[in-house]
């Protein structure tokens, strides 16, 4: 479900205060990394990520996989950080704005 412009806005609001759960390491993005990734989405629903890449395309490159690997909708990327949201369907935590 594609996010409106309202709900990125009230979702990067609410990234602001958050510490990244998820570094990346020197090898990028891994089939591990993902699978952790996947699960701080189930657990948390909104996700900042650490991508440590030479350059901006690299950057994106790796975060496009990272979201497109798991069906997260990409809220905001600054710098080398991104931040990711997925809805958990049992148990949602954020109720966006419509």
């Amino acid at each position: 479900m594609p996010l409106s412009n309202s709900q990125r806005r009230y979702l990067r609001g609410l990234a602001h205060d958050l510490k990244p759960v998820i570094l990346a390491g020197a090898k990028g993005v891994t089939d591990a990394l993902i699978q952790e990734f996947s699960l701080a989405l189930d657990h948390h629903e909104l996700v900042k990520v650490r991508i440590p890449a030479e350059d901006r395309s690299d950057f994106a490159a790796q975060a496009t996989r990272l979201a497109e690997a798991t069906g997260a909708e990409t809220v905001q990327t600054i710098g080398r950080t991104a931040v990711f949201f997925r809805r958990n369907t049992e148990k949602p935590a954020i109720a966006l704005p419509r």
